[in-house]
């Protein structure tokens, strides 16, 4: 393990990889870890790392790292709103909490579940959060004021993992897709109820326990297909329209085409270790799974970037605003990754 003080010879020509290399306090370098560990005055926790990685294809991994402590148990969620200002996260104690994404500043807690809170999103506007816990119960925020405006009771057990999707009109989002009118007919059906809004060439899938990935038409409640998986499903997303992923409890990534869902368009597998979550993201997903890793596939690209600092704690959630890609772990630590390179 080699030490270095940042100085003007740059002989190892980290300036071009990291533009404040100027700024830090010390370097660590060893045969294949570049990373630096300095305090922010806003309270964050910053690190630095360069993984390389060789397997039968090297690939580089860069990624930018600011941690922040919000709860004292597990993270079990977490969301941005939509113009990247707040974060919202929930935790194994039964707390909630709402921060300023840029610096981890706490703004607003958000007491009312009895028990874990297992899920949470902001609503467009990002001044509304919507929550569901084991406490059975799904309850609406404000975040200006830390009020709950509403509790709906009814469900007969608790809410898990990313049970909550909130319709942001039409852009897809987590387990939703608007789909081309031209074939929306023939996929979803026709309508049920004309009282309803927003549900029309809309696709609702669902990951079940029971090794079924289900697709339904929202609107028509009429199943669109039925997939059955190597174990218990955990998550799944749109990529686009018709593409979609989900991933299930021993670590296999499906991708599937809605209008020939039988034969999967590829199957990615890293590890055993559960897949816990997905999310579109560019051309490509991020993916985090049970063992501690979170990394991101590309379409265009042929190497995987890893976000590194979960050790082998569970990472739960990501969340992502313009090139900032948050996640929340077991550890109860939030870590905010800035890959300007991508």
């Amino acid at each position: 393990m080699l030490e270095l003080k940042p100085s003007s010879n740059d002989s190892w020509g980290l300036t071009s990889l990291f533009p404040s290399y100027s700024d830090l306090d010390t370097i660590l370098i060893s045969s294949n870890i570049i990373a630096n560990f300095c305090c922010d005055p806003a309270g964050w926790v910053q690190t630095l790392n360069i993984h390389l990685f060789l397997t039968a294809m090297s690939y580089f991994a860069i990624s930018y790292c600011y941690i922040v402590l919000l709860n004292s148990k597990s993270i079990t969620c977490l969301d941005i709103s939509s113009g990247g200002g707040l974060g919202v996260s929930c935790s194994t104690d039964g707390s909630m909490k709402i921060w300023q994404a840029s610096n981890g500043e706490l703004r607003r807690v958000l007491e009312g579940h009895v028990f874990d809170v297992n899920c949470c999103r902001f609503f467009p506007s990002g001044l509304v959060v919507l929550s569901g816990g084991m406490d059975a119960q799904l309850k609406i925020w404000s975040a200006e004021d830390a009020s709950c405006v509403v509790t709906f009771k009814g469900h007969k057990g608790g809410m898990k993992g990313d049970s909550l999707k909130v319709e942001t009109g039409s852009r897809s989002c987590s387990g939703w897709s608007r789909t081309p009118d031209l074939e929306r007919s023939s996929l979803l059906g026709l309508p049920e109820c004309e009282r309803e809004v927003g549900t029309e060439a809309k696709m609702l899938l669902l990951a079940r326990e029971d090794k079924k990935l289900q697709c339904l038409g929202l609107q028509s409640r009429q199943p669109v297909f039925l997939f059955i998986g190597s174990d218990a499903f955990n998550c799944c997303t749109f990529l686009s329209g018709f593409l979609l992923l989900a991933g299930t409890q021993d670590g296999n990534i499906y991708q599937l085409d809605a209008r020939s869902p039988r034969t999967p368009v590829q199957v990615v597998h890293r590890s055993g270790a559960p897949v816990l979550s997905l999310l579109s993201f560019r051309d490509g997903f991020i993916a985090s799974q049970g063992d501690g890793s979170c990394f991101i596939v590309q379409q265009d690209l042929d190497y995987v970037i890893e976000l590194t600092g979960a050790d082998c704690d569970p990472v739960y959630k990501v969340a992502t605003w313009e090139k900032q890609i948050y996640t929340c772990c077991r550890d109860g630590l939030v870590r905010r990754y800035q890959l300007s390179d991508l």
